[in-house]
């Protein structure tokens, strides 16, 4: 329920908002009170048009980023975890590469040098993310390769790239999803904590970025962090909650327990 508020608010935030994000509609530093719920910032902006606004750039930098992640994941654990060998060598050799770097540290050099668009931070975000989802989806696959089915489409002559899509991933599909939910969460914390840094699209509103035009004003002007911050707690809870939900209904094993 978090979740489909958050997104309802992403997709008709804009046309719900009484006042351009940007506008300087009333006094600087008004408190939360009527008309300006969530009250104005320095410049005498409403806070609230802008966490309406800015949830569609942070649910967008969150999505985007799981799906690429998740896709570079699938690829190489799917190739090394069928294929084994030295080509599984190799590219668990780069996975563990990835995972010892300092994830956000590298985010923060790559965006710097080459700028603070949203699609590069999309893009920083999941080539630093994916080692996760391809250890996960090579452990499902050195396990499944081995099971009869497989075997029999062998038999049928199906080729590789049949079996390792359509016999193989349906079947290591449960802990890949809950996986990508869960990436989603990290993505926008990685956004948010960019953001806040500076390095963020400044032609484009988001939490982050709002969290971080008010870290000069914190003992000044409370809500303009406060409600910002809240959106993104409240956020990552949902898509944490969703992450155990999927984990509960599609792990056999809970299923088992259960019975």
């Amino acid at each position: 329920m978090i979740l489909c508020v958050i997104g309802l608010v992403a997709l008709f935030g804009p046309y719900m908002a009484s006042n351009p994000p940007w506008k300087m509609v009333a006094a600087r530093f008004i408190p939360p009170s009527t008309p300006y719920l969530m009250g104005t910032d320095d410049l005498g902006r409403d806070v609230l048009s802008g966490v309406l606004n800015g949830a569609r750039v942070s649910l967008f930098v969150g999505f985007a980023a799981a799906a690429v992640s998740t896709a570079i994941g699938i690829a190489v654990g799917a190739y090394s975890g069928y294929y084994g060998g030295r080509a599984d060598d190799i590219l668990m050799r780069i996975t563990e590469y990835f995972q010892v770097v300092p994830r956000f540290i590298m985010a923060l050099i790559v965006v710097a040098i080459f700028g603070a668009s949203v699609w590069n931070v999309i893009w920083v975000i999941a080539v630093f993310s994916w080692p996760v989802t391809a250890r996960l989806v090579r452990a499902e696959y050195l396990t499944l390769k081995e099971r009869e089915f497989i075997e029999a489409a062998k038999a049928l002559g199906a080729r590789d790239l049949k079996i390792i899509f359509r016999e193989i991933l349906p079947n290591a599909a449960p802990p890949i999803i809950v996986n990508s939910s869960l990436q989603v969460g990290s993505a926008i914390l990685t956004e948010a904590g960019l953001s806040f840094l500076g390095l963020t699209d400044p032609s484009m509103i988001s939490w982050g970025y709002m969290l971080y035009n008010a870290q000069r004003f914190l003992r000044q002007a409370w809500w303009m962090a406060t409600f910002p911050g809240l959106s993104i707690f409240l956020t990552v809870l949902g898509v944490n909650l969703v992450g155990d939900g999927l984990n509960d209904a599609l792990n056999p094993k809970l299923k088992d327990r259960r019975a």
